[in-house]
């Protein structure tokens, strides 16, 4: 048997609270306003309590604050016939176990009643975290891919990140970078898959006034930028044919010419570059130089996806609740086992990255990590669109059988994502927002699928 508060200056809507309350098992108390309600707290172990928010002296929300600041408090529903989003929010930052819309049915009340006594915070999960890392993981997977940044790191070759997209592409380049001779010079990353080639080349070599339409000025490009220090170029397997000539041709000589100039420079810049596409494939389909592959992979480093390394998921699970903590500047308890189990149940077609959403998205969703229904539900809210963010496996991947189903299932997207694009009017924005992906995804599925968006 339970005790259970019900604070209301409505005698009526109290009275009747109560009573419905004791005849279903309930142990009941009644106060008229918050001073009353606070003798009776002092007075009784209270399980429970159910108040009006609008009441004469101090209101709902001041006796709530009061109760949150108790050792061991009860949980507390709020119940207003005058309910507004502000003071619905307010009352969940406090810790408002429900909020209840007068009138209501007392069988719902109780229902209320019922879950809140049901409601105990599950123990957190006793993770031994490792030592501060850029990188966390210790699947013997992550350990070889350790010992191979340790490696390569200290020797001035470029470097080829292979892959899943989310999987910590470019925290392998920092981390090689970090540990290499250029750590004092700058680190430079860029998107080649989101950038169209034209703008890319001025990314990358920069451009003088006058070279193109508003070029009111001289530009430096990243490589420039990236002098004495490391080029990250992401997604490289999406660069164009056209584009591999000019990057390569650099790489062979190391001489920067802006656009717009006959007077070039040179630079001393480690590359480092990464990709979810199989390279060696696209080099035997032709679309893709040999002579750039070689110039890029100096060495290859594969970075495994998450489910290949699930026992890193409560590291992964406990790094993200700490980050989450200090970006939302609130404390978050857990990770609990059920919420473990939860985590350890899906296949993460994003990767780390899904993971860090889901972990942001159930602690939004429920305040900490100790329900596990919250954070499938996040999986189900993020995962449709971390799947379809996800790419082809990078050449090392050990799955064995691949479905030749792939390509009608390329068709049917290619369609889908036609039609959102003719919806939209060639609005790539607004398409990758219905589509449920990052805009950077959309050009690179618009590129691999060659939609032309004149024609959409």
């Amino acid at each position: 048997m339970a005790c259970v508060l019900v604070v209301d200056d409505d005698q009526g809507i109290r009275e009747s609270a109560a009573l419905a309350l004791s005849k279903v098992g309930h142990r009941t108390l009644q106060a008229s306003d918050a001073a009353a309600a606070q003798r009776l707290l002092r007075e009784h172990r209270v399980d429970v309590v159910v108040s009006d928010i609008y009441m004469p002296g101090d209101d709902g929300l001041a006796l709530l604050q009061s109760i949150s600041e108790r050792r061991d408090p009860p949980q507390v529903i709020l119940m207003t016939a005058r309910g507004s989003i502000e003071t619905t929010a307010l009352a969940h930052r406090i810790g408002a176990f429900d909020y209840l819309a007068k009138p209501f049915d007392l069988s719902e009340l109780i229902a209320r009643v019922n879950a809140a006594l049901a409601k105990q915070a599950p123990a957190a999960a006793v993770i031994e975290a490792g030592p501060p890392s850029r990188i966390v993981g210790s699947h013997r997977s992550m350990v070889e891919m350790y010992k191979a940044i340790s490696r390569v790191a200290a020797l001035d070759v470029p470097v080829l990140i292979l892959g899943e997209s989310g999987s910590g592409k470019e925290l392998v380049a920092q981390s090689i970078h970090d540990l290499g001779p250029r750590s004092s010079g700058p680190f430079i990353a860029i998107n080649c898959g989101a950038i169209p080639d034209t703008l890319l080349e001025n990314e990358l070599f920069g451009s003088t006034r006058g070279a193109y339409t508003d070029a009111r000025q001289d530009r430096r490009g990243a490589l420039s930028r990236a002098d004495g220090g490391t080029l990250f170029l992401d997604e490289i397997g999406d660069i164009s044919p056209s584009f591999q000539v000019k990057l390569l041709r650099f790489l062979q000589d190391g001489i920067v010419t802006p656009l717009g100039s006959d007077k070039g420079h040179r630079v001393s810049v480690r590359v480092v570059a990464a990709t979810h596409r199989d390279l060696k494939r696209l080099v035997s389909e032709g679309t893709f130089r040999e002579d750039l592959y070689y110039r890029l992979a100096g060495y290859e480093i594969a970075v495994p996806a998450l489910r290949q390394r699930t026992s890193d998921i409560p590291l992964l699970a406990e790094h993200f609740r700490r980050h989450v903590s200090e970006e939302l500047h609130r404390k978050i308890s857990g990770p609990s086992q059920s919420v473990l189990d939860a985590l350890a149940a899906h296949d993460w077609p994003g990767n780390v990255r899904e993971l860090e959403q889901v972990i942001r998205r159930a602690v939004i969703d429920s305040g900490s990590l100790l329900d596990g229904k919250a954070v499938a539900h996040a999986v189900q809210a993020i995962a449709p669109r971390a799947a379809n963010s996800v790419a082809p496996q990078p050449a090392n991947d050990d799955r064995e059988g691949e479905s030749d189903d792939l390509v009608p299932l390329d068709e049917a997207e290619r369609r889908h994502i036609e039609t959102v694009l003719r919806a939209t009017g060639g609005n790539q924005t607004q398409a990758a927002v219905i589509l449920g992906i990052e805009r950077k995804t959309l050009a690179r599925k618009i590129k691999r699928f060659g939609i032309r968006i004149g024609d959409s």
